[in-house]
């Protein structure tokens, strides 16, 4: 079993807390777009609150223990592995409520080069526990706004967890996939399983805008974020998400297993 002390020493020396690779820069571009109201930041958050630069700096300061010094502009960012720790409790706590009830869930990621292992872990605890992880919308495509402009991607499972990959990648069910923030795969997954007559998740489990996405439409939401993603830290404020674990989302992604381990332990789903 590993300990509280065992895994914010790992948090440490894998850089998914102290100090991270995201830089500052990075996030206080990210909080500029977010006030004002960018839906590339937004990532399916509809705030209700008014949030200015000032305001979000102090909130991620709060949340994650990034420097609240407007003046600190450069550098790498510093996430408090205390806080990181503490949220994974509460995220803990999350799941084995609704593993006890024999909940569905739906899990996905915008992350899987890095994440995808950590999910999956999850994904197979929960469903050994009796809870139903949902796939819903498997195959169908989307199309997504990005920096290279329209693409066309289609949603798939892998172990259990969401993603997207090109619509011209016909590999299913291989590990690959495509880095996403947008909330249009999980409300295309939202919609089609109200459509088909299937159960809807009791809790939706991610980052990105598989997180905000789902909130924003009243879904129970848990996720992972980096300091460079504010939307899930205000949803928190505001009541929309659950529980947003602070910690760098890219690193290797070995460098999650203990986390895995450690919430599942927590959760009485150890296996």
């Amino acid at each position: 079993m590993l300990s509280t002390g065992a895994l914010r020493a790992h948090l440490l020396a894998a850089r998914l807390a102290g100090v991270v690779a995201t830089s500052r820069e990075e996030s206080l571009r990210s909080y500029r777009l977010f006030a004002a109201r960018d839906p590339r930041v937004l990532i399916g958050l509809d705030p209700e609150w008014a949030w200015g630069q000032r305001e979000l700096l102090a909130l991620m300061a709060d949340k994650c223990g990034v420097s609240a010094d407007p003046l600190c502009v450069s550098g790498h960012d510093v996430i408090d592995p205390e806080r990181t720790l503490a949220a994974l409790e509460v995220f803990a706590e999350r799941l084995g409520a609704v593993a006890e009830r024999g909940g569905a869930v739906l899990i996905g990621t915008g992350h899987p080069h890095r994440l995808l292992g950590f999910y999956a872990g999850l994904a197979d605890a929960l469903s050994t526990a009796g809870c139903e992880v949902l796939r819903p919308a498997q195959g169908h495509c989307v199309d997504i706004t990005t920096r290279f402009g329209l693409r066309t991607y289609r949603l798939d499972y892998v172990q259990g967890v969401a993603l997207v990959r090109e619509a011209g990648d016909e590999r299913a069910g291989c590990a690959t996939g495509a880095h996403s923030h947008s909330p249009l795969p999980v409300r295309l997954a939202l919609a089609a399983a109200a459509e088909g007559g299937g159960p809807l998740p009791d809790l939706v489990i991610g980052d990105h805008g598989w997180v905000c996405g789902a909130g924003q439409l009243g879904f129970e939401v848990i996720g992972l974020a980096d300091t460079d993603d504010p939307a899930l830290f205000v949803g928190e404020a505001e009541g929309v998400v659950s529980v947003a674990v602070p910690l760098d989302d890219a690193v290797r992604s070995d460098y999650y297993r203990p986390l895995t381990r450690y919430v599942l332990n927590r959760a009485c789903l150890s296996q």
